[in-house]
């Protein structure tokens, strides 16, 4: 069976360590109209534990913003469970209101110990705002801040000192204990905090030091070209860039800043002390999205976007968690925060689109990644161009495709496998097998490319042993995949093996119940096996699937036919 290529869906793992709460951002579906009237209607007449539960269930279904404005409501009644304090602020934060949680962080010795440390936190954050170093830091020095979160407070703590007016202190490099990610984000703070104190040298220094541990060449080049373009060194800083560029060429924020550097424009201003300390909280952001915490990570990004909210880096990963935890509308507010001209603007406005696909507005999707497209970045023309196969406008993508793999120094076994999926929907097949082969020399063991390929191949009846091989090895990578078993089976079937293909494409439909192509082929498998009952049952339910065109015909074909015809000539192979 085969398998498109984009199928890309950013899957959030429900947290084993959350901010305390019950509620989790959870792979729900986004909220209709009647669930957000529910919740907002359901204040006037509620019994506390009405609202309690009311705060609940708009949790689970992302709206943390009803799920704040629920609990705040039930803290107010004279029943109230201090538990309920807890709700109010971590709804609070995963909706973005970093001073209203801040209000709310709970402090009581009765409430959960992860809820206090991330209220800690959040307390220390919004000082640092606010521009109280003193507050920040020293809630950041206290016992209050523990795990997880000691590498967040460790690299605030230099910020929460310059802002307090102590150079000494903020220059301290944070005790990173073999840690290179902390090892790296506090050099590149040392750098900047010696910018701001006039220490060209120290700060010269830390920058190469950064440089030179590789972690993130990308953040590294920018932070460093910068320092050295507000220093006059223009030329040092267009050596930065390239070195970085040589790892992605098609980087369109360093490409931006090397033609910055090249031309002599005017270079960044200095971060602010709440810019820079907003840069240090995307290192344990990532580490907790690395951990599968999910809401501990939104919680740092709405922390981020609270010190710099026009770090748009940081606005698509909001977009990102809330699509991905069913908070559509809030994905949307996020995704539209990237102003043109930026460098995450076409990518906001790719995801954008994808928001509206999946409702169904297809127009509105087409619209905006046509827009995106317009800015001329790789990865907004490419999901452009897979909104337009899902139109079945598969000339204008496969011209798309061309143009993005002509602007490539190498060939690129992804936009191979795009473009060759296209050209397949075109029945442009010696096109599309050319690319597909081409793929497969450049990436011989992935299963998807295999198994669409081999398909290919077994459905046309041609290279039949080499296609048995390959889906064989796709199924091997990933047993658990209906489409690739289907495969397999259908391969024993072109080749006369209906015992085998039973045994599989009864495996497949067993792994991947509604698909009807997989339905289509156990039909077929069972009249040939003499079931032929059973056949037209399943010819018949291909019928309730939502089959495509093709699929349909075939099985009201068969049904219209009383059956199969005679047996296909076994094919041995080719």
């Amino acid at each position: 069976m085969r398998r498109s290529f984009l199928n890309i869906v950013l899957s959030c793992a429900a947290p084993a360590l959350l901010l305390g709460a019950c509620g989790t951002l959870p792979g729900a579906q986004s909220a209709g109209p009647q669930a957000k009237a529910t919740a907002a209607e359901s204040v006037e007449g509620a019994s506390t534990y009405g609202l309690f539960l009311a705060g609940e269930a708009a949790m689970a279904r992302g709206q943390t913003q009803d799920a704040g404005r629920l609990f705040s409501e039930a803290m107010t009644r004279p029943d109230a469970d201090p538990i309920l304090s807890e709700r109010a602020f971590t709804a609070t934060l995963l909706a973005g209101d970093v001073p209203g949680a801040a209000r709310l962080a709970p402090t009581s010795p009765e409430s959960a110990e992860a809820v206090r440390r991330m209220g800690a936190l959040v307390r220390a954050v919004e000082a640092l705002a606010e521009g109280d170093g003193k507050t920040a830091r020293a809630l950041l020095a206290s016992d209050e801040i523990a795990f997880p979160h000691q590498a967040a407070a460790a690299l605030l703590k230099p910020w929460a000192a310059a802002e307090a007016g102590d150079m000494t202190a903020a220059l301290e490099a944070p005790a990173a204990g073999g840690d290179r990610v902390l090892s790296f984000f506090g050099l590149l703070g040392r750098g900047q905090i010696a910018e701001r104190a006039r220490r060209y040298e120290d700060a010269d220094a830390a920058f190469k030091s950064a440089v030179d541990i590789g972690l993130s060449p990308r953040t590294a080049a920018l932070a460093y070209g910068a320092f050295l373009e507000r220093r006059g060194r223009k030329l040092d800083a267009g050596a930065v860039y390239e070195t970085a560029l040589a790892a992605d060429p098609a980087d369109r924020g360093l490409m931006a800043a090397k033609a910055r550097a090249a031309t002599g424009r005017k270079a960044p201003p200095q971060p602010t002390l709440q810019q820079g300390a907003s840069q240090a909280l995307l290192a344990p952001t990532a580490a907790m999205v690395a951990a599968k915490q999910i809401q501990i990570a939104l919680g740092y990004l709405h922390l981020v976007l609270r010190l710099d909210p026009g770090r748009d880096d940081a606005w698509v990963l909001v977009g990102d968690m809330l699509q991905a935890g069913g908070d559509t509308d809030g994905a949307r507010a996020a995704y539209a925060r990237p102003k043109p001209g930026s460098v995450e603007f076409a990518e906001a406005q790719s995801k954008l689109a994808w928001t509206y696909q999946a409702d169904g507005d297809n127009a509105r999707a087409l619209q905006l990644a046509q827009a995106a497209a317009g800015t001329g970045d790789r990865q907004a023309r490419l999901g452009y161009a897979d909104l337009l196969r899902g139109e079945k406008r598969y000339e204008e993508a496969v011209t798309i495709l061309t143009t993005v793999m002509a602007e490539q120094k190498q060939p690129n076994w992804r936009l191979l496998y795009m473009r060759g999926v296209t050209l397949s929907q075109l029945d442009r097949w010696t096109e599309a097998e050319a690319d597909l082969r081409a793929a497969l020399a450049l990436q011989p063991d992935d299963p998807e490319l295999l198994n669409f390929l081999g398909y290919s191949w077994i459905d046309r009846g041609e290279r039949l042993p080499e296609a048995l091989a390959m889906v064989k090895k796709a199924v091997a990578a990933n047993p658990s995949s209906g489409a690739m078993v289907d495969s397999l089976g259908w391969a024993y079937y072109r080749m006369g093996d209906y015992k085998e293909a039973l045994a599989k494409l009864e495996e497949a439909v067993g792994l991947d119940a509604g698909d009807p192509e997989i339905n289509d082929h156990l039909g077929d498998v069972y009249w040939r096996v003499g079931r032929k009952d059973e056949a037209m049952f399943q010819w018949r339910r291909v019928l309730t699937l939502d089959p495509d065109a093709k699929i349909r015909a075939s099985a009201e074909r068969k049904i219209a036919a009383g059956g199969l015809g005679a047996e296909p000539r076994r094919v041995a192979g080719n």
